[in-house]
């Protein structure tokens, strides 16, 4: 009889240790996230998780007086070392080192399953378990959540993406990485200097060899200049010059279209969206803290830094 009872106690000290580590290995706010999207191990497991303090007593002082009861039951068969030997080796192997690898391995899995033994457990040991949860409270506070940062995000998903098991292919890890570092960038960071932009001098007389270069550039609009290329004045619509090609000699000053918008070199990517957003406008002109002109950005070229693609028409 004492020896079934010592291998009922060692069961149930396996159990306690075991889950012990299984519940705290998993974090209460991921299981909250899996539980809210429909996973039913994580909702079983989550419904003890949330209130930690409360399970991690029940848990505890249930492995406590376990190994207590054993310890007296084991002393009853034998005496001295043999005795010390005996149980030390039962608790320690049996009930502590074998049940905590393997619970910590499958945690989700034997935690959902055995969830109903621990509310037996909880309900048997409130009334000495709530006081203490409460008490750890008051000191402790609220178990922390797990924030991540977006380097951390970032890592997390390059080693999904490398592992190949979560869904996510190389195409979304590029707009993930590229949107959690969005908004650090500045627009003089994706910006085209504007001795290297493809601007259109507003004397030039609307001609076919105008719509021809044109078309050779392969863009819709294109900054207007007049005497140098620093005095941006105007957007020219490729479109606007069919219906006024060698219509009385006239030039792209006459059909461009004013009120180019200007930001500055130092606006972080986010408002520069938001701004896009606002204006609908596709293109604006960037300066400097001089109100000098640096270059041009348009709303494809903050895309490009999310999808990490360039996109055929910059100026369209």
């Amino acid at each position: 009889m004492s020896y079934f009872i010592i291998i009922i106690l060692v069961a149930f000290s396996s159990l306690f240790s075991g889950l012990t580590i299984g519940f705290f290995s998993l974090n209460r706010d991921d299981l909250k996230r899996r539980a809210s999207l429909g996973d039913k191990k994580a909702q079983k497991i989550y419904s003890v998780r949330k209130r930690g303090y409360l399970l991690l007593c029940t848990l505890l002082i249930g492995n406590v007086a376990v190994n207590s009861v054993l310890s007296i039951f084991l002393g009853s068969l034998t005496t001295g070392v043999a005795a010390w030997i005996t149980s030390t080796s039962l608790i320690v192997l049996f009930g502590e080192i074998i049940p905590q690898a393997i619970f910590a391995r499958y945690a989700l899995n034997l935690g959902a399953r055995l969830v109903w033994i621990v509310k037996i457990f909880i309900f048997i040991f409130y009334p000495i378990c709530w006081p203490l949860s409460w008490t750890l409270f008051y000191i402790l506070g609220k178990e922390p959540g797990k924030i991540y940062s977006k380097q951390e995000l970032v890592k997390i998903i390059e080693d999904h993406e490398d592992l190949g098991l979560s869904g996510i292919d190389a195409d979304e890890e590029k707009i993930v990485r590229g949107a959690l570092s969005f908004s650090e960038k500045q627009v003089k960071e994706i910006m085209t200097p504007i001795d290297k932009t493809q601007i259109i001098n507003g004397a030039d007389i609307l001609n076919f060899d105008l719509l021809k270069k044109i078309n050779q550039l392969g863009h819709s609009r294109f900054p207007v200049y007049a005497k140098n290329k620093k005095n941006i004045i105007g957007i020219l619509y490729a479109k606007d010059i069919v219906g006024n090609i060698n219509k009385n000699q006239s030039t792209v000053k006459e059909i461009m279209r004013l009120g180019i918008v200007t930001v500055s070199e130092d606006t972080r990517l986010d408002d520069l969206l938001n701004s896009f957003k606002k204006s609908r406008r596709h293109l604006y002109l960037v300066t400097n803290k001089d109100k000098e002109v640096r270059g041009i950005v348009t709303i494809e070229d903050v895309l490009e830094e999310i999808i990490g693609d360039e996109i055929i028409d910059e100026y369209d």
